[in-house]
């Protein structure tokens, strides 16, 4: 190289072979600053250098030939995609094996691109990986372009062209895309999107902020991967569907605050579910965060399995949990996981404590109960009753400074339990001509629970006029409640009293035409999953009727009727409970007609 006389020589990796070069100019990328991409690096000896007026518009030097083009629309052409259709490119393949996304994921987005986006996909990758193009095409529902290691990087930028947008580890495919300012969707584990991200006008790069990353390792120090594997589909179908969009901010532009978010709430499984909506809500505004939840032990299949919920953390107060040793302990796990904000949506001595104690740097909650353990206090008026309960929830939310975009409940359903349900009817002759109605008679407080005998008076009716089929669910503490219901019946139901989990229930309740139910959890468990419920109230007191804890769906009604009490006591009722009594048999079967016949 001396021979030939250079006498500049721009060495990208400021390395020691540069040095040994005899030229009267030498540029050498400066010492990286923080948080400096490595494009801008490479640049800025350069600019340095040369000067900046010189180096500000840079045109792009790679070269699409018209063949590389004619090459790319042939294969698609073979694959029945035409010129005007969207297509979008998926590289699963990494150089390294930590950088690389599950094989699962990318057979999940792949199906689901075409399901649900209408989208076309065509898989990339070179030669090391065509076993997992393989994989990923066996498994995939709907056809796929394999176009892996039958491109060279002219074809493959042919292709990029024509794409509507590239999905990608951080790869060599990544920066190539970027290059040709192309829509980016990038996923990122262990490596840190400042430096290696994509930079194109429209790009999002789809992470999970746990405390460890970015580690920059070439090997997972704890083993799990935890980085790449805890990115959920949902997530990169976010990010696509946000990238698409003409409004896209840059994600390298700083915008979230919070890596790691903790939401608490350990009381009853209406209470939780009608908190789902903070789950989403906290989603679209910290996409990247990473994302838990402690609830109490019988709340845990409400949360188990949200598809914006990177965590359940389960605190057992009853038990495990139980002295304040265990607790301690608790919050040393909890501070083990750097959690920097908790959302304390239900006020208790031990959240309060327990955050506390696990160190998290922001700690939102109402001005009660030890309140002066948290950095931010709301006030606390919920026994007024001026807005229902998931209200109050996503004020947290409003908080932060974040209005929610969606205010929908949301409960998973698994697998296991669809399967259950389906049997259940099928053993129990029940086809869907008919009318399958489930009952709740019961209810954690004796001031919630209508008369025994009057909801058996209903399930007879119902079953007279539609020759409805009949469910009676309740717990295994409450069982003579509802064998006080079921005795009064006189045809043949189903009794499932103590035999379903939260999931079985709610995947019962999915297949009902409609819930008649005193107030109590499974009602919102029933609007979930947009089955129509009749909510029977009680009490009057601010803070415990309908407005508060009504159900929300579009058909839900419930039934209330003042008596003219000067103050509720609730279960300490001297009046008899006066207010349930006066809801009347017909009342119930009134709006059930009305439900059962579309009228609502």
């Amino acid at each position: 190289l001396n021979a030939k006389k250079f006498d500049l020589v721009v060495d990208l990796r400021n390395t020691a072979f540069g040095r040994f070069l005899s030229v009267k100019y030498r540029v050498l990328p400066p010492f990286r600053k923080y948080g400096q991409h490595m494009r801008e690096r490479h640049l800025s000896g350069l600019i340095s250098f040369l000067g900046k007026g010189k180096v500000s518009h840079i045109k792009q030097g790679l070269y699409i030939d018209h063949a590389h083009r004619e090459y790319i629309n042939k294969i698609l052409e073979e694959n029945d995609i035409g010129k005007d259709e969207d297509i979008i490119v998926i590289s699963p393949g990494a150089r390294s094996h930590i950088k690389r996304w599950t094989e699962g994921g990318f057979i999940e987005l792949c199906d689901r691109l075409r399901q649900d986006l209408g989208f076309k996909v065509v898989l990339v990758g070179d030669e090391q990986d065509k076993p997992l193009v393989q994989r990923i095409k066996e498994r995939t529902i709907n056809p796929l372009v394999d176009l892996c290691s039958r491109t060279n990087i002219a074809q493959l930028t042919a292709l990029l062209e024509r794409a509507k947008l590239l999905v990608t580890n951080d790869s060599a495919v990544l920066h190539l895309g970027s290059y040709f300012n192309m829509p980016v969707v990038a996923i990122f584990g262990p490596t840190d999107e400042k430096k290696y991200g994509p930079w194109s006008e429209k790009s999002i790069v789809v992470k999970k902020d746990i405390f460890c990353r970015p580690c920059e390792k070439a090997q997972c120090r704890f083993g799990t991967l935890d980085c790449m594997k805890l990115i959920k589909t949902e997530d990169v179908l976010r990010a696509i569907k946000q990238v698409l969009t003409p409004s896209l901010i840059h994600p390298l532009i700083p915008r979230h605050d919070f890596k790691r978010i903790l939401i608490a709430r350990t009381d009853r499984i209406g209470d939780v579910l009608l908190s789902t909506p903070v789950i989403k809500a906290l989603r679209d505004a910290y996409p990247a965060a990473y994302i838990a939840m402690i609830v109490s032990p019988y709340a845990r299949e409400i949360v188990e399995g949200n598809p914006y919920l990177d965590e359940v953390l389960i605190y057992d107060k009853e038990h495990k949990h139980r002295s304040w040793r265990n607790s301690k302990k608790f919050a040393q796990e909890l501070k083990r996981k750097y959690f920097d904000l908790a959302l304390i949506l239900h006020p208790t001595n031990r959240m309060h404590l327990v955050t506390f104690f696990a160190g998290i740097k922001r700690r939102i909650g109402y001005d009660r109960r030890l309140s002066f353990l948290l950095t931010d206090r709301i006030k606390h008026t919920k026994h007024l009753g001026e807005k229902h309960e998931m209200e109050y929830a996503l004020d947290f939310v409003r908080y932060l400074g974040k209005e929610p975009k969606e205010k929908n409940l949301y409960m998973p359903i698994k697998k296991e339990a669809e399967i259950w349900a389906d049997n259940l009817l099928k053993e129990n002759g029940i086809t869907k001509d008919n009318r399958l109605i489930v009952i709740n008679p019961t209810a954690s407080c004796p001031s919630k629970v209508w008369p025994p005998e009057r909801f058996a008076e209903v399930a007879n009716r119902l079953i007279l006029e539609y020759q409805a089929k009949i469910v009676i669910i309740a717990s295994q503490k409450d069982k003579a409640l509802a064998q006080s219901t079921i005795r009064n019946i006189h045809s043949l139901i189903i009794d499932l009293t103590g035999k379903t989990s939260l999931s079985q229930l709610a995947s019962l309740l999915k297949r009902a035409h409609l819930f008649i139910s005193n107030d109590s959890g499974p009602v919102h468990i029933a609007s979930s999953v947009g089955t129509p419920v009749i909510s029977i109230f009680g009490r009057s007191q601010k803070g415990l009727g309908p407005v508060r804890w009504g159900p929300l769906g579009k058909r839900d009604i419930f039934l209330h009727k003042p008596v003219g009490c000067i103050e509720c006591l609730a279960h300490n009722c001297v009046k008899d409970f006066a207010c349930l009594k006066a809801i009347t048999t017909e009342d119930v079967l009134r709006v059930a007609k009305t439900i059962l016949r579309g009228e609502k």
